[in-house]
């Protein structure tokens, strides 16, 4: 029945500097209607899945994480520290593949992962 996902929405204080941040920090192309058209490429996955209300693997009081698959986790730590954007979470390997957490400019913690 699901053929994917149609798309991601949230709420913003500051509309304008959350795009600029988007676009600049993780080089979305935002588009004059506040969003961008992510394509995927071939053999890239969605993956949707649920959390307890009281695992810690994100902070409680942020009801949604987004993840954002990467080419190369290590180029982009460099294109992180070239912006002066710290980690929220240092490189984490596992089984599951290489993972680095940031903020956004409202707080949001946005996981960014190689596989």
């Amino acid at each position: 029945m699901i053929k994917g996902f149609g798309g991601i929405f949230w709420r913003t204080k500051n509309l304008e500097a959350v795009k600029k941040w988007y676009s600049e920090v993780l080089k979305l192309d935002m588009e004059n209607w506040n969003g961008t058209m992510i394509k995927p490429e071939s053999g890239n996955e969605t993956i949707f899945s649920f959390f307890t209300e009281n695992d810690n693997y994100f902070p409680l009081d942020q009801q949604v994480m987004i993840n954002f698959e990467v080419h190369n986790l290590d180029e982009t730590i460099n294109h992180l520290e070239q912006l002066g954007i710290p980690l929220a979470k240092k490189k984490e390997v596992s089984e599951y593949g290489k993972f680095i957490w940031i903020e956004d400019p409202e707080g949001r913690l946005i996981e960014l992962w190689e596989k």
